[in-house]
């Protein structure tokens, strides 16, 4: 392996969307080729037509291409590469069947769904470690397969395992692996509608495409003496494997939707930034040995290596989650910023509404530190961007007082008698106002929050005057000031 180009895949089943642990195996595919030099591969292993869902592949492809996830090569399309599918390569695989056939490493077996739901039984009732075929069809002569065979039998093929060998493998993640042949299946090859199950196609494709290390997850580890086996039926070499440690929730149990999210799509829903989930799924099962944390791409491609890769399974914790998606967020740039306001405001109940780039921009300034999410700065500050419907009714008890009508008048009547007053103005009118009024400045500003803001928390007030100015702010202490006459 030393001397030859790295080459990884990331090959999924287009049964639905993308869950996040798939992504994380195609991350660390990602990674550990950019790291390396090698190439990064995608494809699609739809050979299980039954189970595909319609519009799957777009949708993945889609997510690779939000996440920053570029793949090297495929059979050209429309002038760009797409992903290889199994489905266009089935001739390959009745090709090389036939080759395992041959050298008697395969067979055919005809045996009914019935026969087999009762041996699968039978095994169960003697309470057996595992069920397994018993190899009845290998006892069948030549004659037999191919008069089986003219008389148009339903058949799959069988992969011939001998159950006193032991399969032996190198895996980055796990170290040496043992497995013994009784513990192995006689796993189905080829189905009986003639498409090829997942272990064979798999194992044809990455010997074809020169993949040199599988990066998949730990729940792949039982089948891969089955694919070892492979390997050495047909005299290939065996690729470095390389097992990924489980998902797991806060409880420890496997990642799940019953406990949550576990789709991409439903991360992306939620506003959730590509390069904070790319750093943070990153981290799940990965470290470069230090206490670092946030990361952007090319610092992950810099660091990244499989011998750092844990075995221990990763908890997904949904509060580091949020934490790097507010880092993220805060060091984009302003322009950034703005453009991106921009476009989910386009998807917001103020779509209609027209914003200059200085007033978004004095919003961001005042929510950046407040928010953790895009949509979070017209949520959490709708009041820069609507009149407030209501008041925040423990506020209201606590901060609203008997002499607040009177205080928030002077100062609307101050401060109109302002052109244009700027951040300075707002916070030199409400000193003036308190000590007129003979109070105390937070018996002027908390009032004066309410009326502006309808919520008690938030930016500094005179931010929130400075954002909005003077006409907005003399209108709303007028609105309150009719609500709670």
């Amino acid at each position: 392996m030393i001397n030859k180009e790295i080459r990884v895949r990331y090959a999924p089943s287009p049964t639905g969307y993308i869950h996040i642990g798939n992504l994380r195996t195609a991350l660390y595919n990602y990674l550990f080729a950019r790291h390396t030099g090698g190439k990064f591969i995608v494809r699609i292993e739809d050979t299980d037509q039954a189970r595909k869902v319609e519009g799957a592949v777009e949708n993945l492809i889609a997510t690779l291409k939000w996440a920053g996830l570029d793949y090297d090569e495929g059979p050209e399309k429309g002038g760009d590469y797409g992903p290889y599918y199994q489905s266009e390569r089935l001739d390959i695989y009745k090709t090389h069947v036939d080759i395992l056939l041959q050298k008697k490493k395969a067979y055919y077996c005809f045996c009914s769904a019935e026969r087999l739901t009762a041996l699968r039984e039978e095994q169960q009732k003697q309470k057996l470690n595992q069920t397994k075929y018993d190899k009845r069809c290998l006892q069948l002569s030549d004659e037999e397969v191919s008069a089986n065979i003219a008389k148009g039998m339903p058949h799959v093929v069988r992969l011939n395992v001998d159950p006193s060998s032991t399969i032996k493998f190198k895996d980055d993640v796990r170290g040496d692996v043992e497995f013994s042949g009784e513990v192995v299946d006689d796993q189905v090859l080829i189905k009986s509608d003639n498409y090829p199950t997942y272990h064979l196609a798999n194992v044809i494709d990455d010997h074809l495409m020169k993949i040199t290390h599988v990066i998949r997850g730990e729940e792949w580890l039982p089948s891969t003496p089955k694919h070892v086996l492979l390997y050495e039926a047909f005299g290939w070499d065996v690729p470095v494997f390389a097992h990924l440690p489980l998902l797991l929730n806060p409880d420890r149990s496997k990642l799940s939707k019953r406990q949550g999210d576990v789709a991409v799509e439903d991360y992306r829903k939620k506003g959730f930034l590509s390069e904070a989930l790319i750093n943070f799924i990153a981290l799940l099962g990965w470290t470069a040995g230090d206490d670092k944390e946030f990361y952007y791409i090319d610092e992950l491609i810099k660091s990244f290596s499989l011998d750092r890769v844990n075995k221990s399974g990763a908890v997904f914790d949904i509060e580091k989650l949020n934490w790097l998606n507010a880092e993220h967020l805060r060091r984009k740039s302003d322009t950034e910023l703005i453009q991106m306001l921009r476009d989910d405001l386009k998807t917001s109940k103020y779509s209609g509404n027209e914003y200059s780039d200085e007033y978004l921009l004095k919003v961001i300034h005042a929510m950046k530190e407040r928010v953790s999410f895009v949509q979070e700065f017209y949520e959490k500050g709708s009041y820069f961007f609507e009149e407030p419907a209501s008041y925040e009714e423990a506020a209201l008890k606590k901060r609203w007082k008997e002499e607040s009508p009177a205080i928030l008048s002077k100062y609307s009547e101050k401060i109109s008698t302002y052109e244009n007053p700027v951040k300075e103005d707002f916070e030199k009118i409400l000193h003036e106002t308190a000590a007129e009024m003979n109070v105390g400045n937070g018996n002027v500003i908390h009032p004066l929050r309410l009326a502006t803001s309808g919520v008690s928390g938030g930016p500094g007030i005179f931010e929130i005057l400075d954002i909005i100015g003077r006409d907005k702010t003399i209108t709303r202490i007028n609105a309150i000031l009719e609500k709670l006459k």
